[in-house]
């Protein structure tokens, strides 16, 4: 008996069919698994892309046995190859928490009434978050209150948080991650500023882990941590081995902008020598005044592996600049 040439080519057409079909799945598969991706846990929003966890933004006040309270921070921030890199309420120094931003002093009318580093009588309520994703990055949207004790009369307001955290997709060998923090005071005559001795600590801080052979470079030049505060360039960049002795190297750069940024460009850096965080300090000793319009201030982080070269981050940096200029 001879085939029926015409179901012959129809048994054919629908296995093409079935194959494109089982391809066109296959890619799209592919191509959703490598979207950013938003998820809401118990502690806060977690980011990952392509599977992969990137960072948890910490929604849910958090304490240590009611101490040291904290919430709207970043941990874990995680390298490209999920390996966590910062700590939270490490032993020697509870109060620092992943990546943060606090000052030691807060002054109301010419009065300290809190210390929002070590979290000594303010609360941080829980942030309200949204979260908003394109093809090539996902952003944070929080808006945090800083609750101070005033007095027996309870608590106060003093400031509205608005935080932007922007994640952008991994891109040869590094992520940028933006940190965009504005500051809008709820009440008159309000100040903030840095610990009120020499090293004048305070502002944007990374709780990184501390590998034997971390090293600090900026503009291509290595820097030596010393107690107080050193000069050195605009970005500075942590590389070491984060996932373990033996292990390959990864980095983390930082970027900062402020109009009120001291331009010689301070760092106070720590190694396993002096277990502590690293910090961009601003506004240091000096407490500064902040404004009815608030204090907006612009950070830039770059997670990368050791492939990645001090020109890059120099290239990088300098598009960080020129995006900060157009923007204001």
């Amino acid at each position: 008996m001879v085939p029926d040439i015409y179901c012959i080519q129809k048994i054919l057409t629908l296995k093409k069919l079935s194959l494109l079909f089982i391809f066109i799945s296959a890619m799209y598969s592919h191509l959703s698994g490598q979207n950013l991706q938003a998820r809401k846990t118990q502690e806060g929003i977690e980011i990952t892309e392509n599977g992969k966890k990137i960072l948890l933004y910490q929604v849910r006040p958090k304490s240590l046995n009611g101490m040291y309270e904290r919430a709207g921070y970043v941990h874990p921030l995680y390298d490209l190859n999920e390996n966590i890199i910062t700590e939270d309420m490490p032993p020697d120094h509870p109060y620092h928490r992943g990546i943060f931003w606090a000052w030691h002093q807060i002054i109301l009318n010419g009065k300290h009434i809190a210390d929002g580093w070590i979290s000594d009588s303010i609360k941080w309520e829980a942030p309200v978050v949204t979260s908003m994703t394109n093809s090539n990055k996902i952003a944070i949207h929080a808006e945090m209150i800083w609750n101070v004790h005033i007095d027996t009369n309870g608590i106060k307001p003093i400031i509205k948080e608005l935080t932007n955290i922007t994640i952008h997709k991994k891109n040869r060998g590094y992520r940028i991650i933006e940190f965009d923090i504005n500051l809008l005071p709820l009440v008159d005559s309000l100040q903030i500023g840095g610990s009120d001795d020499a090293k004048g600590y305070g502002g944007f801080c990374l709780r990184l882990k501390l590998p034997a052979d971390l090293t600090f470079i900026s503009e291509g030049k290595k820097i030596i941590p010393q107690d107080t505060a050193v000069n050195a360039g605009p970005w500075m960049d942590f590389k070491g081995s984060f996932a373990g002795a033996g292990q390959a190297k990864s980095g983390v750069a930082v970027f900062g902008y402020t109009k009120a940024i001291d331009k010689t460009h301070k760092w106070i850096l720590r190694d396993s020598s002096n277990t502590s965080m690293q910090n961009v300090p601003f506004p240091g000793r000096t407490p500064i005044s902040i404004s009815h319009s608030g204090l907006h201030l612009s950070y830039r982080v770059i997670v990368h592996d050791e492939t990645v070269s001090s020109e890059k981050i120099e290239e990088l940096y300098h598009n960080f600049i020129n995006e900060t200029n157009r923007e204001r």
